[in-house]
């Protein structure tokens, strides 16, 4: 950076210096927008495999010139759209939510504090980062105040790094303690986290067991797709009379339709379609309630979460604290309510006066107000690796946690000390205790060397008032819960008592997590019986939720401090309050926008209905590639002894589909659902789908060899018949994953049912779908093989549920 371009001092860039700047593109204006463009969302729903087949497919029904074989064509034309638009509405919501949650910046500009939007900043600002902050530009400090940064979403070192003046500070870093004015360096594509910070907050498609196991149903389904269609075709052509028999009467038309029949069935074309949609609608259900879904496939975790991990300040309290009492250390130890001396107020206050303040300082300075920091020589800010700050007037003075401040002690005023703050922390409060130390700073990286305690500060906390509801309803979910924190365990206990933690109604007990084991295995058993831990530091929330994933468990955390940062990265499911830290935030995968604990529990019930409902409408879409593989296999070595044709036109098909699959699927996909998710959902789904689509292919088989007989029926009408079956038997499958059979669903399928068997007499339909009327002897056919069938679906189903059970035990 030139002298020229230099800023004044630490005052900040003038307004003709920023206008320079933006126009020479220096700015950190960057791709971070919070979802996809309409042209990505267009092309990723138009330009899809299912598309692609399903295209062709419809292309060479076209030239055959029997358009009404085309319907499926509209139908992916119907399917796309719907996708876009959902897509779309799902954008500009979650774009008018991430406008609101928005990342500001503290800029120097003529010598004055200002607050941007950090696509605002340009290079060579000047800007002021504390303790909570994600730094947004790379920078390098011009000055300091005990500032340290936390660089492991960067560089994966978990140790926060002391920086002084001269010192590089990176972009997407979070402040832990300090503060700084830092001058921008590397703006904009330019900066070093550019990539990482944008990709937290975009909407993302990535990769789910839902929608990978689909994938894997795609890739064997491409694989055998083409020479399925070539074999099926040749075998229609067979079945007609031969090459020179199609040629020359114009029958080709019908063995191309038919080989069409065959390989569209094949593809669960509105699954993918229904699966993203599901997960589109939920991000837009829970944006009403003030839930940013940072990517789409967080919907899909939330239904698998079994263990809640609680930081305790934001989430059971509200992070409000206040200063109850001051007490007086005498040589003992003991704590009294006298006046204190006018060396501990002078100190006291000037904690509290503090710009950068934590909120137990901000607590200190409320009830001790018109406090100064002139005379403060240093400081070493609070961490909460650390657990105590201190700085220096005429001496040092360290404030932090009693048991670590006295850690190792035995005299009696150190044993006093910790014995009367203990009394206090049983009732819920919060105690830190003031010390004197040396005639310098302590070493912020060295152990605490002796200091005599002189007073206890003692603080109150306001716990939600529907904290309480909302940890009975993960109880009665089936949800373990954790509740983890860095104040002391009697405290932390005591608080999660008063919300009735356990549902027992009685005390909980509390661990010191300075005494949990070190080894994941061991630390995983000990969280077993552990539902409550204090003094727990950043580095061990990681290992808790570590540990908590060794043992096959589906973690969420929530919180709001940076220190919960890497934890709510790690987990499974990172959920942030919207008055947090912004680096957490960056991290989370949902961003509880109003910072209210009791939405929660909706997030929690919208996952589970999503999870629930697609796993029951998969078996539908399933169980028709499952008869259609079957059929066309068949159809195909039959070809090779004697030619069948093909039970199927296209449009009798997209009959079938539209009753059996695609209308009691969508329905079926809203309901809410409280069943919590296991994982295997592409084994149960095809421990059924398969042996049912086994079922329903011999049916049709079945009927339709049975109607070709001369003396039953015609080819018409045999094609009828198949597909009256498997409407029927399409229809015990939505049963058989309908229930509980309520009145509306009992509704939905009569009037389904109802449909598919008027069809034949509705002129209008059987011109287009090409079906005749049954007669007395035809319907029974139908009936025999739909009860038989039905039987054996009913008995798959027994079979398959059985094999798909899995241990859902309460973790407690």
């Amino acid at each position: 950076m030139s002298t020229a371009d230099a800023p004044t001092a630490v005052g900040g860039l003038t307004s003709a210096e920023v206008a320079d700047r933006v126009a020479r593109g220096e700015t950190n204006v960057a791709d971070d927008s919070s979802s996809r463009s309409l042209g990505q969302i267009l092309r990723a729903n138009t330009f899809t495999l299912f598309n692609a087949m399903l295209a062709t497919a419809f292309v060479l029904v076209m030239l055959t010139g029997q358009w009404q074989d085309g319907l499926f064509g509209f139908v992916l034309i119907l399917n796309t759209a719907i996708g876009v638009v959902t897509e779309y509405r799902s954008k500009r919501t979650l774009d008018n939510l991430a406008i609101l949650d928005a990342p500001t910046a503290q800029v120097w500009r003529d010598g004055a504090v200002v607050t941007l939007a950090v696509g605002e900043i340009v290079k060579d600002d000047v800007i002021s980062v504390s303790t909570g902050d994600q730094v947004p530009v790379d920078g390098e400090v011009l000055e300091v105040r005990g500032l340290e940064a936390n660089e492991s979403l960067l560089t994966g070192e978990s140790r926060p790094v002391r920086k002084a003046v001269g010192d590089e500070v990176l972009s997407g870093s979070s402040i832990v303690a300090g503060s700084a004015r830092v001058v921008a360096t590397r703006v904009g594509e330019n900066a070093y986290a550019q990539k990482i910070t944008a990709a937290a907050r975009r909407y993302s498609l990535a990769s789910s067991e839902l929608q990978g196991a689909v994938k894997r149903i795609l890739r064997v389904i491409t694989i055998i797709i083409v020479p399925m269609a070539l074999l099926l075709g040749l075998s229609q052509v067979r079945a007609l009379g031969g090459w020179d028999t199609v040629r020359d009467d114009g029958t080709w038309r019908d063995a191309v339709v038919q080989a069409v029949a065959g390989v569209v069935g094949m593809i669960p074309d509105g699954l993918v379609l229904l699966i993203s949609m599901n997960f589109a609608l939920a991000a837009v259900v829970l944006a009403r309630r003030n839930v940013l879904v940072q990517e789409l496939p967080a919907v899909e975790v939330l239904a698998r979460v079994d263990v809640i991990c609680l930081d305790k300040t934001g989430t059971i309290t509200d992070g409000a604290i206040a200063c109850d009492e001051m007490l007086a250390i005498d040589a003992q130890g003991h704590a009294h309510a006298v006046d204190l001396s006018p060396d501990v107020l002078a100190a006291l206050s000037a904690i509290g006066a503090d710009p950068e303040a934590n909120a137990t300082a901000a607590a200190i300075g409320v009830a001790l107000p018109g406090g100064d920091d002139a005379a403060v020589r240093g400081t070493v800010p609070f961490s909460s690796a650390r657990k105590w700050s201190a700085l220096l007037l005429d001496r040092a003075w360290v404030l932090g946690a009693p048991e670590v401040v006295l850690a190792g002690r035995e005299d009696a005023l150190a044993t006093g000390t910790l014995a009367a703050a203990h009394a206090r922390a049983t009732g819920g409060s919060r105690v830190v205790v003031l010390c004197r130390a040396g005639e310098a700073l302590p070493d912020p990286d060295a152990p605490l060397p002796v200091v005599e305690p002189v007073a206890l500060v003692v603080l109150g906390e306001h716990v939600r008032e529907d904290a309480a509801e909302t940890l009975a309803f993960f109880r009665d979910q089936e949800v373990g819960l954790r509740v983890i924190s860095g104040d002391d365990p009697t405290t932390v206990a005591a608080i999660a008592g008063k919300v009735d933690l356990l549902g027992s109604g009685g005390d909980v007990p509390g661990a010191d997590a300075r005494q949990l084991p070190q080894d994941v295995d061991e630390l995983a058993t000990a969280l077993e019986s552990a539902s409550v831990l204090g003094r727990v530091t950043p580095e061990q929330k990681v290992g808790i939720v570590e540990a908590l994933q060794s043992r096959g468990h589906t973690v969420a955390m929530t919180g709001d401090g940076v220190n919960d940062a890497l934890a709510i990265k790690t987990a499974d499911l990172g959920i942030a309050m919207g008055n947090g830290a912004r680096a957490t935030k960056a991290v989370s995968r949902l961003v509880l926008l109003d910072g209210k604990f009791s939405t929660l529990p909706g997030v929690l019930a919208q996952g589970r209905r999503v999870i629930a409902n697609m796993e029951r409408v998969a078996n539908f879409f399933l169980v028709k590639t499952a008869y259609s593989t079957v059929l066309a296999l068949v159809t195909v070595l039959a070809g090779f002894v004697v030619p069948i044709a093909y039970p199927f036109l296209p449009r009798q098909l997209t009959l079938v589909s539209a009753l059996t699959i695609g209308i009691p699927g969508f329905l079926l996909s809203l309901p809410s659902s409280s069943e919590r998710y296991v994982p295997g959902f592409l084994r149960r789904v095809l421990t059924f789908a398969i042996p049912a689509g086994v079922v329903v292919a011999v049916a049709a088989l079945v009927v339709t060899a049975v109607a070709s007989d001369p003396d039953v029926a015609g080819t018409q009408m045999a094609r009828t018949l198949a597909t009256l079956s498997t409407l029927g038997l399409g229809m015990v499958v939505v049963v058989l994953h309908a229930r509980p059979l309520v009145w509306w669903k009992v509704v939905m399928v009569a009037v389904l049912t109802l449909a598919g068997l008027a069809a034949p007499y509705v002129p209008l339909a059987a011109d287009f779908f090409l079906l005749e009327r049954p007669d007395a002897k035809h319907w029974l056919i139908v009936a025999v093989v739909v009860v038989v069938g039905g039987a054996l679906l009913v008995g798959v189903r027994a079979l398959a549920r059985r094999a798909g059970t899995s241990g859902r035990g309460k973790i407690s």
